[in-house]
């Protein structure tokens, strides 16, 4: 027999077990400490969605992609292996126009890949944690659409 002391959980902390032990994961909270990485700010009506879509990617199995407007969530693509996998998804599920929509992504983008998908499906901003070894590439490739982009410095990646 093995006992085993478990710390005090926080509120919003996970439990999960797996073979042979357990998960115990927690979310980050929401902040705004946010910064923007390209040469367009978004407006006021992208901020309200790119806020909304982040809010969404934060209870999302990863690897989320949430596309938004500043009223709903338009389409989710979540649980995949490859965030192009999952942003097909958003995209196939989305039951509107994603023209002028935002895109969220939990995890950073390792290519442009992502979010030229988004931007071919109508999204005008994004936001992801940032953090990749490719980061420039994406902010490079958000540019030359004119997007906007924010990165946050905080990864919800959820299992």
């Amino acid at each position: 027999m093995r006992a085993l002391i478990i710390p005090a959980r926080a509120p919003g902390d996970e439990m999960r077990t797996v073979n042979g032990g357990v998960l115990v994961q927690r979310t980050p909270p929401f902040t705004e400490h946010w910064k923007v990485v390209t040469d367009r700010d978004p407006s006021a009506a992208e901020m309200r969605a790119l806020r909304l879509g982040w809010k969404v990617c934060r209870y999302t199995r990863s690897n989320a992609i949430v596309f938004s407007d500043e009223n709903r969530t338009l389409g989710i693509g979540a649980g995949q292996t490859s965030r192009v996998d999952a942003a097909r998804i958003a995209i196939e599920k989305a039951k509107s126009p994603l023209t002028g929509s935002a895109i969220a992504s939990d995890a950073f983008l390792p290519f442009p890949d992502t979010l030229e998908i988004a931007f071919n499906a109508g999204a005008t901003a994004l936001v992801q944690p940032g953090g990749s070894i490719r980061d420039t590439e994406v902010i490079s490739a958000a540019n030359e659409r004119k997007m906007a982009m924010i990165f946050t410095g905080v990864r919800y990646f959820r299992h």
